[in-house]
């Protein structure tokens, strides 16, 4: 297998994690799951303006999708 399939099959793969990524994100809407805030992400509300920005949360998911690969080999080996 040459380089280019590798790629291809990288490209691939992500797509479709990004599909089911997606349907999870509106069937969780859809339930009602959506806008967890952790204690510490920045909530700004002036008037009928708001900013949020999640910095715990992608703190949190920062670590655990680097514990998921650590656990899977990807970034393990060299």
């Amino acid at each position: 297998m040459n380089n280019l399939e590798a790629i291809a099959k990288i490209v691939i793969t992500l797509g479709l994690v990004a599909v089911v990524f997606g349907i999870f994100l509106f069937a969780a809407s859809k339930l009602g799951w959506g806008g967890v805030r952790l204690p510490g992400d920045i909530v700004i509300r002036k008037g009928n303006f708001t900013f949020y920005f999640p910095w715990v949360t992608c703190i949190v998911v920062s670590v655990v999708l680097s514990l998921i690969f650590y656990l899977l080999g990807l970034f393990g080996r060299r």
